[in-house]
């Protein structure tokens, strides 16, 4: 790596140019997709959307994701939203637009059809609340990227260490039965709504 954090070319492997140019390949026969996937916490869209992106080299938004990155970076949306956050609510649709408002979805259908494009699928992410908690409790994840494990389900190959880099991994404060009952009654009270006028 040179200084500032950019890849000098020749510091890069054989493996990984041929593994870079293998999936360029592969990606330019795929066709253009679209997908909002939409569950409540713990339903399993993080570990989906991983797949899907991969299978199909689709670029992968997630508002968790960017959520964390600004509470991490302690932007004035990253301390706002870490308030919400701290005490186990959802963040507000003021400052993050939530993916189950039909608001969200016409402002996101104007953009598309502006370049001749729409939204593929919309697949929900349906699970009864009472699976939601063993797997939720059971949850830890690696901050800086994302990735979760299960101590049932998924467990990492050293307990508490992230299987790629090695650091460790935390239990988020609010992986708890009664946030997580807190949150799924504003969930479903925001969806429930909206399913019954979407017609993807």
């Amino acid at each position: 790596m040179a200084s500032g954090g950019k890849v000098v070319l020749e510091d890069v492997t054989s493996l990984d140019l041929m593994t870079e140019l293998l999936r360029r390949m592969k990606c330019a026969s795929k066709p253009e997709k679209r997908l909002i996937l939409i569950g409540p916490l713990g339903s399993g869209k993080s570990t989906q959307s991983l797949i899907i992106k991969d299978e199909y080299c689709l670029c992968h938004l997630a508002t968790g994701g960017m959520l964390r990155a600004a509470v991490a970076a302690k932007t004035p949306l990253g301390i706002k939203a870490k308030e919400a956050m701290d005490k186990g609510d959802l963040v507000p649709e003021d400052l993050v637009p939530s993916p189950f408002n039909l608001l969200f979805f016409s402002q996101i259908d104007g953009m598309l059809a502006k370049q001749g494009a729409k939204i593929d699928k919309v697949l929900n992410f349906a699970i009864d609340d009472a699976i939601l908690e063993e797997r939720i409790t059971g949850r830890w994840i690696h901050p800086s990227s994302g990735r979760t494990y299960h101590t049932k389900f998924a467990p990492p190959k050293v307990p508490g260490v992230d299987d790629v880099s090695g650091e460790p991994l935390i239990k988020k404060k609010d992986d708890t039965a009664e946030v997580l009952k807190s949150k799924l009654e504003s969930f479903h009270r925001q969806t429930e709504p909206v399913w019954s006028l979407l017609h993807f």
